[in-house]
Order: C-alpha cells, then sequence, then structure tokens
C-alpha cells in the first residue's frame, strides 16, 4: 500500500528529486512487500492444512487463498517489473501505475477476505473453557 502511493507520488511530483526520492523508496517498498507476500502466503498455507472447520468457513478460507495467490504473484511480478526493468529513481509509467493499482485493489481485498475468515467464521480462534 505504502509503495502504490509513493509510486503514484513519484509519476506526479513535478521536481525531479522528490520523484526519484520517491521512485527509489517505492521501488524499495514494493520489493519488501512482494517478499513479505510470498512468506504471508507460505505461513497462511502451512495453516490451511490443520483447520477443522464448516464446510461454509472452508468455503471463505478458499476464497480467501485464491486472492491471496493472485496478490502475491501479482506484487512479485511488479517488483521483478520494476526493480529489473527500470532505473532506479525513473519514474514509473502510467501502465505500470495502473496494474500497480489493480493489484493494491487485490491486495486489499485478500486483506478483507482474511478478516471475514477470522470474524464471521471464527477460523483460527481458539474457545476458552467455560466461556
Amino acid at each position: 500500500m505504502t509503495a502504490t502511493s509513493l509510486l503514484l507520488a513519484s509519476r506526479l511530483l513535478r521536481g525531479d528529486a522528490p520523484a526519484s526520492t520517491a521512485a527509489i523508496v517505492g521501488t524499495w517498498n514494493l520489493c519488501l512487500g512482494a517478499l513479505a507476500a510470498l512468506i504471508a502466503l507460505a505461513t497462511g498455507l502451512g495453516a490451511v492444512l490443520d483447520l477443522d472447520v464448516s464446510a461454509a468457513a472452508r468455503q471463505a478460507i478458499s476464497l480467501h487463498m485464491k486472492w491471496a495467490m493472485f496478490s502475491t504473484l501479482a506484487l512479485v511480478l511488479l517488483a521483478v517489473w520494476r526493480g529489473a526493468g527500470a532505473a532506479p529513481g525513473s519514474r514509473p509509467s502510467w501502465v505500470f501505475i495502473i496494474v500497480l493499482l489493480a493489484a493494491t485493489a487485490a491486495l486489499a481485498v485478500t486483506g478483507y477476505r482474511g478478516g471475514q475468515n477470522v470474524y464471521e467464521f471464527g477460523v483460527g480462534v481458539k474457545r476458552i473453557a467455560g466461556i
């Protein structure tokens, strides 16, 4: 989310120095975010293996995992596109920004679906005896 803001700012800023700084920091944020998404996906896939939940919860988890896989793939591809395909301080293209905004929206949906799993279906929440 921060990378999206910074890379969009780097595209919109008028001065070369602030735009270059925002582009560099945004690129680093994107690359680190893609790495974090890979770790989150791996731990999430590992956590799914041991769950004993209802059919409705299982369907919600499946939908969340599909969004997570899509979001992670999109972020990794964007990080490679930006990290390997552009000069460090260069402004990203509008095509890149649009794809990044779409990936950010997918990431938000992934988070929303994960929240639904916990707060609507109680996935991963242990019951305390006596309550």
